[in-house]
């Protein structure tokens, strides 16, 4: 089995899994290591993961992977939370932040600018809605909110901005 169908098996394993423990499948990584392989599984949930959440998925996993046996060489086996940190790419990843300050770089100009900070309002199927503070003058402190709708195709990179 090559890497491509081990991954594939595995993350309907995880699927499984994630239905049994309440949690979200994010991304299923594969990669050599050392002494074998190394697996990695990113989950969440609305309220945020918990280690007991990482423990309890990594048991669960575990178990199926034993019985199936899908992994013929050695491998390590990590679940972890995406972090705070993680990467914006979909909808569900803005409106799970509707609210939450965001950081946005385009890959070209969408009101005169690539980069931006503002607070995710809204997302649809293709775009994303911020409100942004535009200072109003220079040198005081008056500044006013204008939405912008940003279009996926256009983010080159999006996360939560702790600041």
């Amino acid at each position: 089995m090559n890497i491509k169908e081990l991954k594939e098996k595995i993350t309907e394993y995880a699927k499984e899994v994630s239905e049994q423990e309440g949690v979200e499948i994010l991304n299923v990584e594969i990669h050599p290591g050392g002494k074998g392989l190394i697996l990695r599984i990113f989950i969440d949930k609305e309220e945020g993961v918990t280690i007991k959440d990482c423990e309890n998925f990594s048991r669960a996993i575990e178990a199926i992977l034993d019985v199936e046996d899908p992994i013929k060489s050695s491998y390590t086996l990590e679940v972890s939370s995406p972090g705070i940190d993680r990467p914006l790419k979909e909808k569900r990843d803005f409106l799970r932040n509707i609210g939450r300050n965001v950081k946005i770089t385009t890959k070209e100009k969408i009101a005169d600018r690539t980069f931006f900070i503002g607070k995710v309002i809204d997302a649809g199927d293709d775009w994303v809605r911020i409100e942004i503070k535009e200072t109003k003058r220079k040198g005081t402190k008056k500044s006013e909110s204008a939405l912008l709708f940003i279009p996926f195709n256009k983010i080159l990179k999006a996360q939560v901005y702790i600041g």
